[in-house]
């Protein structure tokens, strides 16, 4: 049995931040693999025949890009940003912050639909 603090494949990966198919089951691989060239600080260690292999601090990583993207409805250049500018702030939304972030990213969207409606 594997201890906790190692290395691991890319499907245990998806298994541990819920990156699979509701219906089928299957491990959604290919959306770590996108992640990877689209987020530079994300870097699985290559061992073995070219096999992903991820830290502890590549999952922490994980969960705040699919945090940013699936919850928060980020886009990947947005989510670059928050990234790059704070680090942290994923880990210190407390639930009071997390509500408030999602009005003002509400607020945002009506704001640029209201834009494009009146011309």
């Amino acid at each position: 049995m594997k201890s906790r603090d190692s290395y691991k494949t890319i499907g245990e990966v998806c298994d541990i931040v819920g990156l699979t198919d509701n219906e089928t089951g299957k491990r959604k691989t290919y959306v770590l693999r996108f992640w990877e060239k689209h987020f530079k600080e994300l870097k699985p260690s290559l061992i073995y025949k070219k096999r992903r292999y991820y830290s502890n601090k590549n999952i922490e990583y994980i969960k705040k890009i699919k945090k940013l993207l699936k919850e928060d409805g980020y886009t990947i250049k947005g989510s670059k940003k928050v990234l790059k500018n704070n680090n942290n702030l994923v880990d210190s939304y407390s639930d009071d912050n997390i509500s408030e972030q999602k009005v003002i990213n509400l607020k945002n969207k009506i704001k640029h639909l209201k834009k494009y409606l009146n011309g």
